[in-house]
């Protein structure tokens, strides 16, 4: 797309002034962003592209993120602080609605926050600890929302639903690669009587559900200068679930000290030290609202996110490379076998 479609695409928002240049804003791998400058303010503005193949419900993403957003900004306010800079602000289209669809695209737009600081990788304890914090008082400030969601990702961490897709992916192996990764396969296998006893406890209700945000990595916050956590941010996952998503799927990114596609299986162990720091920081924003077996499992839920990741990536090399981007034929292998030796590393220390 042109920039002066773009252009024209961000004047269909309620903007305050004219859009006269929009820019590329990172390399996301879900959605299309881009920056918004105005002649006649200084105010700027985000706007994506969300993305249809994940994604199938865009008017009801949009409803769930408004009214994540006017219950954290009611919390944040209340609290005395600035609600516009530590919320998402999202800005509607000139007809009124969240998005604007054109030629079965989907767009949004966003405010700009300013003066912020990101990363792409938590890199010392004390930030490992102050992400802990910022997912805790997500969760926190939430953990009182009682209107319903829509489900934009249905399945999302269903364990049982990866199973029948496991089950169905091995007995097609339409690749005929299956034969080659017994000792891969074995390894999920030896692991799915516990891991569906866990997801029991999800159905049973004994574990409860709650407003999640699902995708935890230290890049969908913004920092303020001192280090703080300011804002979390793509809330388009966002959904009701167990808190301890979040959590194990924050400890499998933040607490990993290879690659998630680390070639050398000697780089990759999971960080006690980070673990440690995480812990303590996200307990003291979540502890106000965690129940015992919240708290019980909490070190479970690391394998759980992990497992899942393992059993996801070995079906999708066994399905042909179908689903995830790989950069080489052995890409989704080479995934399998750095989160199994993560997950590993995670059983061994904290089990």
């Amino acid at each position: 797309m042109t920039e002066e479609q773009l252009i024209r695409t961000a004047g269909m928002f309620r903007l305050e002034g004219t859009p006269v240049r929009v820019d590329n804003l990172g390399d996301g791998f879900i959605n299309d962003t881009f920056i918004i400058r105005l002649s006649d303010s200084p105010v700027k503005y985000i706007l994506q592209r969300k993305n249809t193949n994940i994604f199938k419900d865009i008017p009801g993403m949009m409803n769930n993120i408004q009214a994540i957003t006017q219950h954290l900004k009611k919390k944040i306010e209340s609290a005395g602080r600035d609600p516009m800079r530590e919320s998402l602000t999202v800005v509607p289209a000139k007809d009124g609605k969240l998005y604007y669809e054109y030629e079965g695209e989907y767009w949004c737009v966003t405010v700009f926050i300013g003066d912020s600081v990101s990363y792409d990788k938590a890199d010392t304890p004390l930030l490992a600890e102050r992400g802990g914090c910022g997912i805790g008082r997500f969760q926190a400030m939430l953990s009182d929302f009682d209107q319903p969601l829509v489900d934009t990702l249905p399945g999302f961490h269903n364990i049982k639903f990866r199973f029948g897709q496991w089950d169905e992916t091995l007995a097609r192996d339409p690749e005929h690669r299956a034969a080659s990764v017994r000792n891969l396969i074995a390894e999920v296998e030896a692991r799915r009587d516990e891991m569906l006893d866990f997801y029991k406890l999800i159905e049973d209700g004994r574990i409860p559900l709650r407003v999640t945000h699902n995708d935890t990595k230290i890049a969908n916050m913004l920092f303020d200068r001192d280090g703080n956590v300011l804002c979390v941010l793509d809330l388009d996952t966002v959904l009701k679930a167990p808190c301890l998503y979040d959590f194990g799927d924050s400890i499998r990114s933040y607490t990993n000290t290879g690659a998630e596609d680390d070639q050398n299986l000697d780089n990759v162990s999971m960080s006690r030290e980070m673990y440690d720091a995480f812990l303590r920081g996200y307990l003291s924003e979540a502890g106000s609202f965690l129940t015992d077996i919240e708290r019980k499992y909490l070190p479970f839920s690391a394998r759980y996110i992990t497992y899942e990741q393992i059993l996801r990536f070995l079906m999708d090399y066994i399905d042909g490379d179908k689903y995830y981007k790989v950069k080489y034929p052995e890409h989704n292998l080479v995934r399998t076998k750095a989160q199994l030796r993560l997950l590993q590393s995670i059983e061994q220390q904290l089990f």
